[in-house]
């Protein structure tokens, strides 16, 4: 396999540079894979990539440069004045805080490069050190196979078998490289590489006290997700969207008031009970009659076919996608690359998407541990809801509740029951996550990598917020913002960017900035977007608190494309690794699965071997 493949065969990236000689090597290497260059004020190379074109501002004063990179709308003039302060991160940091989108940010000043990621995770960063130990020298990269390739990173079988895991949100092991060597800066954190010595991470964001009442936050909020979709509209002919359920439907009618022609789809399901087309068309009836009165872009409205969209799991022997990592998304590429070649064809250049909504504004009853000692009344009452709702076993209620353990402790109960039968369908939702397992087919081998570095973090790993509620949003934030990421590397390939709004640093702030006890309440469905939304999403639609699914699809996905399910089990590049027993898993595939119990455990699967296969198979992008 060609050692450079993913320069050569991603279509989008970008390496950032050390101000000192000891990077030139790097640079040679990178520099004929790359269309586009910047250099420091030193005049050495600072960054190397391919970048669409308007989505990178730079601006330089003095001794000092910044390069803002993605969805954003600051100007040269303004990346020029936040150069100006450049020289002090924490004033950086505070004026880039009134930027709308979401975007990388980098600075140079006087020899030290700094390179922030984002709140969340849609916008990464990775490191990796390289060269000898006198000229060792640590590079940047927003794509970690790019990275590993130029290093020559061997692959890292344990953290591959890390991802077998279902569910993938066991922090701090999920989603993380899958090379030796190769590390991910921490969410809300910044790398700082200095000319020569080891990068540094420091911490620019922790999540809000959560202390603002809810009238106050839906107002932030509705201008937090304003700007968030005006930052991409902006200049476009026209732009494309999802419009299915509650929050795609914020986003939807949010890019009307803009002002921006928008094509929305919404696609048709088999299942009866589907309702999200009943939904869709009152929107637009309604958004006719509104948009007419109080202006607004023109809308225009598909709906598609539920036989129109490939069912999951299509297509899997015939996938090469370039990703930097594997992703649950591989069973339903097909079925959600449909809308964006719809896109494409359209003429469109973004589409928006409601992806993230679920996880930032429906929240988590885990809350309850942090609400029960200020708010013993409201998390009782509410308590009394959720147990009702979810028919949870009270005895479990009461014990999960009353456990004191930490983080760390939880980790180690995880490692002690990895190929444990998934946790029960009535297991109350109040631990620090639901404890993920291997599946059936993990080797021995499989099991005892996860089982040993599960034991080495147990020690020293801390959760992601305060308490078991916050921790497990962020998680699962986490988790859905890789899959946001995956999903725009796969549209980056036909020309259009895939825009999740609700992980846009200044909307994820302002939605955990409300108090819990008002964002989160088994009385009402997600109360905050439907507050937000007043007077921009229908008032026939805006309370709208049905959700549909797509579990027909997948059930009748593994019947119709079972043949390329096992295809899979043939030459398993996992079994060769050693991390399957391919057996097992044609045995598991050959039956009837639940697609609400039992076939999750197979996607993770499923996604690392397509992911291993695609790392050979995949054709360069065309043109430069």
């Amino acid at each position: 396999m060609d050692s450079l493949f993913s320069l050569r065969a991603a279509p989008a990236w970008f390496l950032v540079l050390p101000d000192t000689d000891a990077a030139a090597p790097a640079a040679r290497a990178a520099l004929p894979h790359a269309t586009r260059r910047l250099h420091h004020p030193s005049g050495r190379p600072w960054l190397i990539g391919r970048w669409a074109p308007g989505t990178a501002t730079c601006g330089g004063r003095g001794r000092a440069r910044i390069v803002v990179i993605g969805d954003h709308a600051v100007s040269p003039g303004e990346a020029a004045r936040a150069a100006a302060v450049a020289e002090s991160p924490a004033a950086l940091d505070r004026r880039a805080a009134a930027w709308p989108g979401s975007f990388h940010l980098v600075s140079s000043v006087a020899g030290q490069v700094r390179v922030r990621c984002g709140a969340i995770g849609v916008r990464r960063v990775h490191h990796a050190r390289t060269g000898a130990a006198g000229d060792a020298v640590t590079l940047a990269c927003d794509r970690a196979d790019v990275l590993a390739d130029l290093i020559g990173a061997p692959l890292d079988e344990r953290r591959l078998a890390v991802e077998l895991l279902t569910p993938d949100m066991l922090h701090p092991l999920s989603g993380q490289p899958l090379w030796r060597g190769v590390h991910t800066v921490a969410g809300g954190h910044s790398l700082t590489l200095p000319p020569c010595g080891a990068a540094r991470e420091t911490r620019w964001w922790s999540p809000p006290e959560g202390e603002v009442p809810l009238s106050v936050g839906a107002a932030a909020l509705r201008d937090a997700l304003g700007a968030a979709v005006r930052v991409r509209t902006r200049g476009r002919d026209l732009v494309t969207a999802d419009l299915g359920g509650l929050d795609s439907t914020a986003v939807c009618c949010t890019a009307v008031r803009s002002g921006t022609p928008v094509v929305a789809y919404t696609v048709a399901q088999h299942d009866a009970l589907g309702d999200d087309v009943h939904w869709a068309r009152r929107t637009i009836d309604a958004l006719g009659a509104v948009v007419a009165v109080d202006g607004g872009g023109p809308v225009e409205h598909h709906v598609v076919p539920a036989e129109a969209v490939p069912m999951t799991y299509d297509g899997l022997d015939a996938l090469d996608d370039v990703l930097d990592g594997p992703s649950p998304i591989t069973v339903d590429r097909n079925r959600r690359m449909c809308l964006l070649e719809l896109a494409a064809a359209r003429g469109s250049g973004l589409h928006l998407s409601g992806l993230g909504g679920d996880e930032l504004l429906a929240g988590t009853p885990a809350r309850l541990h942090a609400l029960l000692p200020g708010h013993p009344a409201v998390a009782l009452r509410q308590l009394r809801g959720y147990t009702a709702k979810y028919r949870w076993p009270r005895r479990r209620v009461l014990r999960a509740l009353g456990d004191r353990r930490g983080y760390g402790s939880w980790l180690r109960r995880v490692a002690d029951h990895l190929t444990d039968p998934p946790p029960a369908v009535d297991e109350p939702l109040l631990d620090w996550a639901v404890p993920p397992r291997m599946p059936p087919w993990a080797t021995p081998d499989a099991v005892d990598a996860v089982r040993e570095l599960l034991f080495a973090q147990a020690p020293s790993a801390r959760p992601l917020g305060r308490g078991h509620g916050e921790h497990r949003e962020l998680a699962a934030m986490a988790s859905l913002s890789r899959t946001a990421r995956y999903i725009d590397q796969i549209s980056a390939a036909h020309g259009v960017t895939f825009a999740a709004p609700y992980y846009d640093d200044q909307v994820v702030e302002a939605c955990l900035a409300v108090a819990p006890r008002e964002r989160i309440t088994p009385w009402r469905y997600k109360p905050l977007i439907v507050e937000a939304m007043r007077g921009t999403v229908p008032e026939s639609v805006r309370a709208r608190a049905t959700k549909a699914n797509a579990t027909f699809e997948e059930e009748a996905g593994l019947r119709a494309h079972r043949a390329g399910l096992l295809a899979l089990c043939d030459q398993s590049r996992l079994a060769r690794l050693g991390l399957i027993d391919a057996r097992v898993l044609r045995a598991w595939c050959a039956r009837p699965l639940s697609a609400e119990l039992e076939s999750g455990l197979l996607h993770p699967t499923v996604a690392c071997e397509v992911w291993l296969r695609s790392r050979r198979t995949a054709p360069a992008p065309a043109g430069p």
